[in-house]
């Protein structure tokens, strides 16, 4: 009893530290250090991040006219930010942020910056998943919140530049940020039962087609899903986004991995064949296929 008292304690201990720690960082499959968690300017101007994260900030020329403007309204939101320190897109555009908000002095304590996973079971989540809630599918995310409330979001890079698409989020501007068709489906399939989604299956597909951007921005929902282990709701927008584009042999790999996922082995070997069909020399269905057959025949034995 005392030596499982003596782990739980160590274990709730353990929790208790890593929640309190800033600029905590891990080392990747390849040897590499990436930051988990919750960050600060200082953790990101040490080494190895400081390579990217000075370049970009002391290269990036601001727009002072429009900062001007900003110094004022800005400074009445709290942000978020949602970044990864493996993804290009955030190595680019959060030093640039930052300068942003150091030109017009933002106060420190209406920031929060997290850095989420890259992991296959980790994917876009941080340690203590702060992203919950916030339906982050790509980064970097800049989420600007005004009296508990998300007014809008930067997602992945701005439309325009991050100084004029924050002035008119700040402006109340019409904004609509990058990735709006994996934003709204991702508030939809979060808040609607997906028989009911399903029974609207074909208003949502022909609604989506008209501005999603290429069949990899539900992809990577799907994927959301799929790394939480919310296997349901990564199959539907899988299968959602094969009706969207169903000449893309990616869409049928991704809905097949899944099906595979939830041991739906008949599924699962219809979609890589699928895929063979439109692209018959692709090496990842192929082998998918033998895999699916091999693991189907030992579960019958």
């Amino acid at each position: 009893m005392r030596h499982l008292l003596f782990v739980f304690a160590l274990t709730i201990s353990t929790q208790f530290i890593f929640s309190q720690t800033l600029n905590h960082t891990v080392t990747d499959k390849d040897g590499d250090l990436k930051l988990l968690g919750k960050v600060d300017e200082t953790g990101l101007k040490k080494a190895p991040f400081a390579e990217w994260f000075n370049k970009y900030h002391d290269d990036y020329l601001i727009n002072t006219a429009i900062t001007k403007q900003l110094k004022d309204s800005l400074n009445q939101y709290q942000i978020k930010v949602f970044f990864g320190s493996w993804c290009g897109d955030s190595k680019r555009e959060l030093p640039k942020f930052y300068k942003i908000l150091e030109s017009i002095k933002f106060p420190e304590n209406q920031l929060e910056v997290i850095a989420v996973d890259d992991t296959e079971e980790a994917y876009k989540q941080s340690p203590n998943h702060e992203e919950k809630g916030y339906n982050i599918h790509r980064v970097p995310t800049f989420i600007f919140i005004k009296d508990n409330k998300e007014i809008n979001r930067i997602v992945e890079y701005p439309k325009e530049t991050l100084e004029r698409d924050i002035l008119k989020i700040v402006n109340n501007e019409r904004y609509i940020p990058n990735y709006n068709a994996a934003n709204y489906m991702f508030y939809m399939v979060n808040e609607t039962p997906l028989e009911d989604l399903k029974s609207n299956e074909q208003f949502w597909s022909s609604r989506l087609a008209e501005f999603v951007n290429g069949s990899k921005e539900l992809n990577t929902l799907g994927y959301i899903f799929l790394r939480s282990n919310q296997i349901e709701k990564a199959l539907y927008v899988f299968d959602l986004n094969t009706k969207i584009f169903p000449n893309g042999y990616n869409v049928y790999d991704s809905l097949g991995e899944a099906y595979f996922k939830a041991e739906k082995y008949t599924d699962a070997l219809k979609s890589y064949y699928k895929v063979l069909s439109l692209k018959p020399d692709d090496k990842n269905a192929v082998e998918m296929i033998e895999k699916i057959k091999t693991v189907a025949e030992k579960n019958k034995s």
